[in-house]
């Protein structure tokens, strides 16, 4: 992959660890100039630290990604730094709402919207104009199997999750006139710190993710960048949902 996305310019919400990371390094190792972002400017900055130790180029900014003003300066930051932005990744997204719908409180449901829904449709919107103006590029909404097959107890992260992939489409259908193109990612089970936290508190979680899918195993973070680079080139794709998750919904 190495000069994939020599000359482009990459913004990565929730990118200090996780998936957000592995496609931060990744798309730096591939020649593109990467804005990291997340709540915390400090791990947003190591981050930024390796991929300057391996010779790429990367700029840390701390943004809020349920907060439109904090999404504002992002944008502002991210221009001023390196003039343009050709492929946002809007990959933030929090799950603090697991138990029952009767059990969620009203102030859990706010903060999944905002996060999950509201900020990256926010992030998006006043993003693209811009983008227009220096040619268009590409968008990557990261969703999850959860919005796509919902199961209980997970009803506020699904939700949200399953209206990202509605609002993608139109997200498509409204700037394909500026030469962007809009698509969602759909990863099933793969090895992050929430995944890895959860299969420690919870018995047998690992075995269960390992069963549900056609591929017995839970994927590698790394494994998921390939199709994100597929989404991130100039594909002859817009307005869809790439699956990458081992078979889970196939066996569904």
């Amino acid at each position: 992959m190495a000069g994939k996305f020599d000359g482009k310019v990459v913004l990565v919400t929730g990118g200090s660890r996780g998936l957000g990371r592995a496609m931060c390094l990744g798309f730096a190792r591939a020649g593109a100039r990467v804005v990291v972002s997340s709540r915390k400017l400090e791990a947003c900055e190591a981050v930024v630290s390796q991929i300057v130790d391996e010779g790429g180029q990367a700029c840390a900014i701390a943004a809020h990604a349920g907060q439109p003003a904090s999404l504002d300066a992002l944008i502002d930051a991210a221009y001023a730094a390196y003039q343009r932005v050709d492929i946002l990744i809007n990959n933030a997204g929090i799950n603090i709402g697991m138990g029952g719908l009767s059990d969620t409180p009203v102030a859990i449901f706010d903060k999944m919207v905002d996060v999950n829904l509201k900020g990256p449709w926010y992030l998006a919107s006043r993003l693209a104009p811009r983008m227009a103006e220096h040619g268009g590029g590409a968008m990557i909404n990261v969703i999850s199997v959860a919005g796509l097959s919902t199961p209980a107890y997970m009803g506020m992260y699904a939700a949200t999750k399953a209206a990202l992939k509605a609002l993608t489409e139109v997200m498509a259908q409204e700037w394909a006139p500026l030469n962007i193109r809009v698509n969602a990612l759909a990863p099933g089970s793969y090895h992050s710190d929430l995944t890895d936290g959860a299969i420690d508190a919870v018995p047998g979680m690992e075995q269960g993710m390992i069963e549900a899918a056609l591929i017995p195993r839970i994927a590698e973070t790394e494994e998921i960048l390939r199709p994100v680079f597929y989404l991130a080139s100039e594909a002859f794709a817009t307005g869809t949902t790439l699956v990458v998750d081992g078979g889970l919904m196939a066996k569904r």
